[in-house]
């Protein structure tokens, strides 16, 4: 995979999230630092990167800022804007965190079937909502499967408490 159509930096809007708890957190972190270890982002017409990508949430709107990587703490050449309605994504993001707050629970005092149960339910709408975003954004950033969880992750970090 190309350095060229990789997201090289992330940024979330610190005023956009919700306050975490500790596993809220460490799901945030985990998923930024996988993002960028391998990723696969093609914003359609924009040409070669690398980019870089802040999310925000402004009035039930995700906004995805995307730049052109020109080099350490110089922030990027705007490329533009993508603004998506996050409404189609208000009922699987709850269904999503009912099952997290289930797993949660689960991992400290179920047994490992029950933990697997709950886990597999989780994925599947966890991908689910990954299908959602790249539906979505097919006719303005190409992502891969992987690229498409990670960015979900985040998404939902937006919503998380």
């Amino acid at each position: 995979m190309t350095a060229a159509m990789k997201i090289v930096r992330i940024e979330l809007d610190g005023r956009s999230l919700a306050r975490a708890t500790a596993d809220i957190e460490h799901e945030r972190k985990v998923a930024i630092y996988d993002l960028l270890e391998e990723n696969f982002f093609e914003p359609i017409g924009a040409g070669e990167g690398p980019f870089e990508l802040y999310l925000s949430n402004i009035e039930n709107r995700l906004v995805l800022d995307v730049r052109r990587h020109v080099g350490q703490g110089t922030g990027g050449q705007a490329l533009g804007q993508v603004h998506l309605s996050m409404s189609p994504f208000r009922k699987i993001i709850k269904d999503y965190f009912m099952l997290c707050e289930s797993y949660y629970d689960a991992i400290r005092t179920a047994a490992p079937a029950q933990i697997e149960t709950i886990d597999m339910a989780r994925r599947s709408l966890h991908n689910e909502g990954s299908e959602i975003l790249r539906e979505r954004l097919h006719e303005k950033i190409n992502l891969d499967l992987n690229t498409a969880r990670r960015l979900f992750t985040l998404i939902c970090s937006f919503h998380m408490r």
